[in-house]
């Protein structure tokens, strides 16, 4: 194999195997000579799912891995007991630094709980974060986290996740200057709960950032901040209404470019930030579209070295 390697658990998901399949097709047929995929899950189910030209290409391999984590198991229970799983195994690859990024629309917990045990969290951070990124009403996009992995978080919390935020928004998203705001129920410094009024003088003396101050509700689409800030209580209930914004407007045969974007599947999945190398949760019902776009997330990840740069910079500012 040549290139960027990127592994995919094809066994995770509502629709495994056989949208994950797709996905590499629909990926593939751009003829990306960059990248080799690894695909981990019971071998020959997935060699009745792709046609003959991928499976005998070079950029193909397939890991056999003939256990499945289902999606309500518990997590740790789970990874003990299947250490042949396509989640165990692809992690046990990119551990092994023979794969570089890590794709799964599988069972969120074993995900997170595989991450923080085999690749480990980046020194300094004291908890990584899941971040969803948001179209705005100007055309753009920014990034909300927390959306779910720590649904109780202290300040110090928030300014990691601020940090780690702006990395992603400046390489990932293109923005040189990432405006980051704090989500709170008021503009008004001295606003909102116990965790907000604490956490905006951490945000406004880090130098590391361009923080702009609180924003509300209102501003979560309207393209006033690039990195939105908040604990992942809060960020879980602001991405699920988004993602019900697009089921309504769908059901109802709406046609709408701003609408169309709140579609999950437009951007593929939720990048894992704060992990030592770069891991992709896709959503349980996702569908080809997705798994394409996952693609394209983990491989620009890699191509930027984000991972390194948050490694960096964490390294540069051990105070945040």
């Amino acid at each position: 194999m040549t290139g960027i390697t990127i592994g995919i658990d094809m066994m995770g998901g509502d629709y495994a195997p056989d949208e994950a399949a797709q996905g590499i097709i629909r990926y593939l047929a751009k003829s990306d000579p960059a990248l080799d995929l690894v695909l981990f899950g019971d071998e020959p189910a997935l060699r009745t799912l792709l046609p003959a030209n991928l499976l005998s290409s070079p950029h193909i391999s397939i890991a056999h891995a003939p256990q499945v984590i289902g999606m309500h198991e518990h997590p740790l229970k789970a990874l003990k007991e299947k250490s042949g799983s396509s989640i165990a195994v692809g992690y046990q690859w990119l551990a092994a630094g023979k794969t570089e990024a890590f794709i799964s629309a599988g069972n969120t917990g074993a995900m997170l709980v595989a991450a923080m045990h085999s690749i480990g969290v980046i020194p300094g951070i004291l908890r990584p974060a899941i971040g969803a990124v948001m179209p705005n009403a100007e055309g753009g996009a920014a990034i909300l986290l927390d959306v779910g992995l720590n649904a109780d978080s202290k300040p110090a919390h928030l300014d990691q996740f601020a940090m780690l935020g702006s990395l992603y928004a400046r390489f990932m998203l293109g923005i040189q200057q990432p405006r980051t705001g704090l989500i709170n129920v008021g503009e008004e410094e001295g606003k909102g709960n116990i965790l907000c009024q604490a956490t905006y003088p951490l945000l406004k003396n880090n130098p590391e950032l361009n923080f702009i101050g609180n924003i509300e509700g209102r501003d979560i689409f309207s393209g006033r901040a690039d990195v939105m800030v908040t604990d992942g209580f809060t960020g879980n209930i602001i991405l699920k209404m988004a993602e019900s914004v697009y089921g309504i407007s769908a059901a109802k045969k709406i046609s709408d470019a701003f609408f169309d974007r709140l579609n999950f599947e437009y951007y593929g999945g939720i990048p894992v930030l704060g992990v030592a190398k770069p891991v992709i949760i896709g959503h349980g019902i996702s569908t080809a579209i997705a798994f394409n776009n996952m693609i394209g997330v983990a491989k620009k990840m890699i191509e930027t070295g984000l991972p390194e740069r948050i490694k960096n910079a964490f390294a540069a500012y051990p105070a945040a």
